[in-house]
Parts: structure tokens; sequence; C-alpha cells
């Protein structure tokens, strides 16, 4: 009986993998200290889409998306 893929762990703490199989990411640099920092570097803290080009690399640590 063959063993279970795992899914790395640290990737499923930064990345999530949409229904139509886009890799979303967030960026870096919003959690705290935020009073110092542009209102322009705030404002985009939503979830991004992975270039393409990456996105193969983080499927493959999600074997079962």
């Amino acid at each position: 009986m063959a063993h279970a893929l795992k899914t790395h762990k640290g990737a499923q703490k930064r990345f999530k993998i949409t229904k139509s199989k886009k890799v979303m990411f967030k960026k870096s640099c919003n959690n705290h200290l935020l009073t110092n920092k542009w209102k322009s570097n705030k404002a985009h803290v939503s979830w991004k889409e992975l270039h393409v080009c990456y996105a193969k690399k983080v499927k493959d640590l999600f074997p079962y998306n």
C-alpha cells in the first residue's frame, strides 16, 4: 500500500488555490506598524494571483488540488 502524499505545510500557510486553479498569495509588510506606512502601500493587501511561471512550482506542493 502506497503512502498518502502530504501537502507542504509552509506553502499551505502562504498560498491558496482557487476553484479555477489560480495560485493566490498575499503581499508582505501589512501585518503591524501600519501607522508608519503609506496609504498606497496598505491599499493593495488583498489576495493577488501568482505569476504563471511560479504557479506550477507551487502547485506541486499541493498534491490533491
